[in-house]
C-alpha cells in the first residue's frame, strides 16, 4: 500500500504543481497555527504504521511449510530437534510451537497451558502500537475541528472589528477554518485505511497461530503414541490439492 501511494505521487503531473499545492494549502489553513498538530499527528501515525508493516511482514511465514517441517524434526529427531528449529524461525508462530514443546514432556495440558500462555503474549506483541495509532486517528479530526472553531472565532472577531458583514472581511477566517477540517480528515483518513490494514494482518497472523497450534498438540500426541505424522500430513495436502 505504501508503495502504491508513493507510485502515485510519482505520477502526478509536474506542471500542476501538487506538491506545491499542498504546501500552499497548507500555509494557508495555517494561519492560527493549528495545521501543524495535525502534520504532526500525521506523521507520528504514519512511523508507527510503517514499524507495524516491517514488524508484521518479518513475524509472517509460510505457517504450512513450517508445520510439515516441524512434524519431520519431531519424526525424525524428536522434540530436541523440532525445538531447534522453531528456535532458527522467525515469527510468532515458531515461538509459540517453541514453548509447547518445552513443556510437552510434562504432558499435553502442561504443553496446551504454555501455548496459550505464550499466544497471549505474542499477540500483545503484534498489537504493540495500535493503541497509539488509534489515537493519532481520533485526534488529527478533533485538532482540525478546532482549528475550524478558532478560524471562525476569527472571522467573527473581524466582522466586529469592521462593525461589516462584507465577505471579503470573513472569507479568510472562514477559508483557514475550512482547511484545517480538510487536513484533520485526510490524516484521520490516511491514519484509518493503515490502521485497519494492520488490524487485518495481526487478525490472519493470530489465526494461523491458533490452527497451528491445534496440529502441533495432535502431532505431539501421535508422536507419543508412536504414530507416524510426516504420512499423515502428505495425506492431507494431496487430498486439499484434488479437491
Amino acid at each position: 500500500m505504501t508503495s502504491s501511494i508513493a507510485l502515485f505521487l510519482l505520477q502526478a503531473p509536474a506542471d500542476e504543481g501538487f506538491f506545491n499545492l499542498i504546501v500552499e494549502k497548507f500555509n494557508e489553513g495555517n494561519d492560527g497555527g493549528w495545521m501543524w498538530p495535525v502534520l504532526i499527528t500525521l506523521t507520528l501515525g504514519l512511523a508507527i504504521f510503517l514499524e507495524r508493516i516491517i514488524t508484521l511482514n518479518l513475524a509472517d511465514i509460510n505457517t504450512r511449510k513450517f508445520i510439515v517441517n516441524v512434524q519431520e524434526a519431531l519424526q525424525e529427531g524428536g522434540v530436541e530437534a523440532a525445538e531447534q528449529l522453531c528456535a532458527q524461525t522467525r515469527g510468532p508462530v515458531a515461538s509459540v510451537f517453541q514453548a509447547g514443546l518445552m513443556r510437552s514432556h510434562e504432558g499435553i495440558d502442561a504443553a496446551e497451558k504454555a501455548i496459550a500462555a505464550y499466544g497471549s503474549i505474542e499477540m500483545s506483541f503484534l498489537e504493540r502500537g495500535l493503541v497509539w495509532l488509534s489515537l493519532f486517528i481520533a485526534i488529527a479530526p478533533l485538532f482540525g475541528f478546532l482549528g475550524t472553531v478558532v478560524g471562525m472565532i476569527a472571522a467573527f472577531d473581524d466582522i466586529e472589528a469592521a462593525s461589516d458583514i462584507s465577505p471579503s472581511i470573513v472569507a479568510g477566517g472562514i477559508k483557514t477554518a475550512l482547511l484545517t477540517t480538510a487536513g484533520g480528515l485526510i490524516a484521520g483518513i490516511i491514519l484509518q485505511i493503515g490502521y485497519n490494514y494492520c488490524v487485518s494482518k495481526i487478525d490472519r497472523l493470530i489465526a494461523e497461530m491458533e490452527e497451528s497450534s491445534i496440529t502441533l498438540i495432535d502431532s505431539i500426541i501421535l508422536l507419543q503414541e508412536g504414530k507416524p505424522l510426516v504420512p499423515a500430513v502428505e495425506a492431507t495436502e494431496s487430498t486439499e490439492t484434488e479437491d
